[in-house]
């Protein structure tokens, strides 16, 4: 029997299925040489997207890490439709014993209970009031929000207990909940941050499939800075010779669509995203593999990842180099960054059920 290679899935990013890290048995598809019909249940047709409710016991995760400007965030989703190849959350999946390959863009867990979970933790008396990033590891507004509105109900109840929030997203239909991003932005207390990665259709369909295309990102960043909230890009990640030549035209039009701060990241591979990578990238662009991976480890100290503050969001050598060059001097002939980004407000939040309580004295 010969093990059957894997096929790319209409829709999907991930070409397989590989175990977690964690597991402790490996599983191959081999072909008996039984006659099977074309549209069968089997490697190469579109594997459905399936939605669990994960009960949570709190939803705010703290960080400490020097090189993220943020200390807690809130990740309504576990598991992302888009797909995004690339994506560096893929191995949280292990955790559950599922795959970061297709198993983290078809089997996601929503955070039903994230709302109310969230106002019992702004009551908390040791609750002290600083930003709450969203869209830190999956996307807040990916396509299953459209139904749950976590996100939505999220932003209601802090738009309702002045609780600043930073927002980053591939999807357009964040503009849905520019009302309470408005009112929150209104007291200085909102940013949105639209992530582009390309301009180009074909590649979004290889690279980041169930996302909008760039166009969309570009018209939602517009429709958002129109309402009043401010407003910036994320060209992330870079991936050498994949689309690190369309930093300066997204920038451009980020720029004139009221973008006011921008920022970049160059790809990460952790864990099992670096072997899923690579079986994305030898079956998309056989003839640029080697040359791609090359410049990645160039960049990586030689491997294909790196772990390290201060290094893992930029790289290192001559071809991170040239790439910071790049940014900086767009950045700066565009008028990016010119100041140092307006800090969201922390002095305005008010305690759940505290007003209530006092006023019945």
């Amino acid at each position: 029997m010969n093990e059957i290679p894997p096929k790319t899935q209409k829709g999907r990013g991930a070409i397989s299925n590989p175990e977690g890290r964690f597991e402790a048995t490996i599983k191959t598809v081999e072909d008996d040489g039984w006659f099977r019909a074309e549209d069968d249940d089997f490697p190469g047709s579109t594997t459905p997207t399936q939605y669990f409710v994960e009960p949570a016991r709190s939803v705010l995760t703290r960080n400490d890490s020097p090189d993220v400007p943020f200390s807690q965030s809130i990740n309504p989703y576990r598991g992302c439709e888009h797909g995004c190849i690339y994506c560096f959350a893929r191995p949280t999946h292990s955790y559950l014993g599922l795959s970061a390959g297709l198993d983290f863009e078809t089997k996601i867990f929503c955070k039903d209970d994230a709302p109310a979970l969230l106002a019992k933790e702004l009551a908390k008396p040791s609750y002290q009031c600083d930003v709450i990033a969203m869209g830190t590891a999956t996307d807040p507004y990916q396509p299953i929000e459209k139904e749950k509105r976590i996100t939505r109900r999220l932003l209601e109840v802090m738009a309702a207990h002045r609780q600043p929030v930073s927002i980053v997203t591939k999807s357009a239909l964040v503009t849905r909940d520019k009302d309470l991003l408005a009112d929150l932005a209104k007291d200085q207390l909102a940013e949105v941050t639209l992530s582009v990665t390309t301009l180009s259709n074909d590649l979004k369909r290889l690279l980041e499939p169930r996302t909008p295309t760039g166009q969309a990102r570009l018209a939602a960043l517009r429709e958002l800075h129109d309402a009043g909230i401010p407003v910036g890009v994320l060209f992330a990640p870079v991936i050498p010779f994949i689309n690190d030549s369309e930093m300066e035209a997204i920038l451009q039009l980020a720029r004139e669509a009221g973008a006011d701060y921008a920022g970049y990241v160059f790809l990460r591979l952790p864990y099992e995203v670096k072997d899923i990578f690579r079986e994305w990238l030898t079956e998309h662009y056989p003839q640029k593999a080697e040359h791609v991976m090359s410049l990645v480890q160039q960049s990586r100290g030689g491997k294909d990842n790196v772990a390290e503050f201060g290094e893992r969001m930029r790289g290192t050598g001559q071809y991170a180099e040239l790439l910071r060059q790049r940014f900086k001097l767009t950045c700066r002939k565009l008028g990016f960054n010119k100041a140092l980004r307006c800090q969201l407000r922390t002095d305005l939040f008010k305690v759940p059920g505290r007003a209530e309580q006092m006023s019945l004295f």
